[in-house]
């Protein structure tokens, strides 16, 4: 293993987050439920926010960290970084950046986080509105490709005509999600369950996503403190340690026009191996896992990208009981994930992924020392990372 690596360096002392409401609908401007949840997590790390010295994000957040450190009464700034790429496939690069700064002395406490409030600067999931378009757009605007939900759509028909994959994978993911959202008051979907007929019967969005494939659309922020793994034992809770993180794509990944080589991708290929070798685990060291769910497709690339199964055993390996928190081999998305908890650009999914650690999860996996997140999947850059608890440094 290279001496260049993240793995057990630093820890996640705590984590907060707003109240979630649908877009638009937040009672707060989008920088103050930005603190609101910095506050939060410097509360369950029992720290004042005045030890915060560094601030890392993704996504193009609009939350600037030298005003959250001025609001904050911060005082120093030392680090502050923005991981380039939109949607969620930052998240567990920031993570990675955060830790970073720690682990090479730029900074001693640095905060993770991410806010939203789409009725303040407009809706993420909808098409472009504009008089005219040009670059990318004039070449898929005219021809139908408006919404994510449509340009992500035709890679993951592509994956499902050729390794002959059928709608029932996509319906175990989202299932999955909804029964654990049953168990997290937290979530927007608590009291709101799913079954299959609801699934099956559920309108179209666009072929292959049923409404229940499609992520929510929410306000609200959340947020996680790293701080060294020297410090670790100094706060309330079990240690969540940082096993590996990593992010970027492949080759021509970000080609435009939907041109890239590999086009049926959730863009992992060259990332999972990188991710398993710094962290010293493999998909069957995975005790549970969060994978980003901007559509069911993603999670079932993502899944396949980091080895869980073969593309053409997917109709078999992806069936509801076997993701669920109290009797599955691999337990998925256990907060219900951006499907029925939350759409906060996946940075909730990391949040649950230090609670599954610490054991405090509203759906907690026994014994769960290797807990992995997957970012943000048929974007570029992605990312991933893996947590894990004081047994597997």
């Amino acid at each position: 293993m290279s001496e260049r690596t993240l793995r057990g360096k630093v820890a996640v002392a705590g984590v907060g987050e707003t109240d979630y409401y649908k877009r638009g609908e937040a009672p707060d401007p989008e920088f103050k439920l930005a603190l609101k949840a910095i506050k939060a997590a410097c509360e369950d790390a029992g720290i004042s926010p005045t030890q915060i010295d560094g601030f890392a994000s993704f996504s193009n957040d609009r939350s600037d960290p030298s005003r959250l450190a001025a609001a904050l009464g911060c005082p120093e700034l030392r680090f502050s970084n923005m991981q380039w790429g939109g949607g969620g496939g930052g998240g567990a690069a920031a993570v990675g950046n955060a830790a970073a700064a720690i682990a090479t002395g730029l900074a001693d406490c640095v905060v993770v986080f991410r806010a939203l409030a789409q009725g303040q600067f407009g809706r993420f999931g909808q098409g472009p509105r504009r008089n005219t378009i040009s670059g990318d757009f004039a070449h898929t605007v005219p021809y139908g490709l408006m919404s994510p939900a449509q340009m992500f759509a035709m890679k993951v028909v592509r994956f499902m005509h050729d390794h002959g994959v059928e709608q029932s994978a996509l319906r175990a993911i989202s299932l999955a999600a909804y029964h654990h959202a049953q168990n997290n008051p937290r979530a927007v979907m608590y009291g709101r369950p799913l079954d299959e007929k609801t699934y099956d019967e559920s309108r179209w969005i666009v072929e292959p996503f049923h409404l229940y494939d499609c992520c929510l659309e929410n306000d609200g922020a959340a947020a996680m403190i790293l701080i060294s793994a020297e410090r670790a034992k100094d706060f309330p809770h079990t240690p969540s340690y940082l096993l590996g993180s990593v992010g970027g794509s492949h080759y021509r990944a970000g080609a435009s026009v939907h041109n890239t080589p590999e086009y049926a991708s959730s863009t992992f290929p060259t990332l999972a191996p990188r991710l398993y070798e710094m962290a010293g685990v493999w998909p069957k060291d995975v005790d549970v896992l969060q994978s980003y769910e901007n559509f069911t497709g993603g999670v079932l690339m993502s899944m396949v990208e980091h080895g869980f199964c073969e593309p053409d055993e997917c109709n078999e390996f992806f069936v509801k009981g076997r993701f669920l928190a109290e009797s599955g081999e691999l337990p998925l998305n256990t907060s219900g994930g951006n499907l029925a908890e939350c759409y906060m650009h996946g940075l909730g999914l990391i949040l649950e992924s230090v609670r599954q650690i610490r054991g405090d999860s509203s759906n907690q996996v026994d014994s769960a020392d290797v807990s992995m997140t997957i970012s943000g999947p048929m974007v570029t850059p992605v990312s991933s990372c893996i947590f894990g608890s004081e047994a597997t440094l």
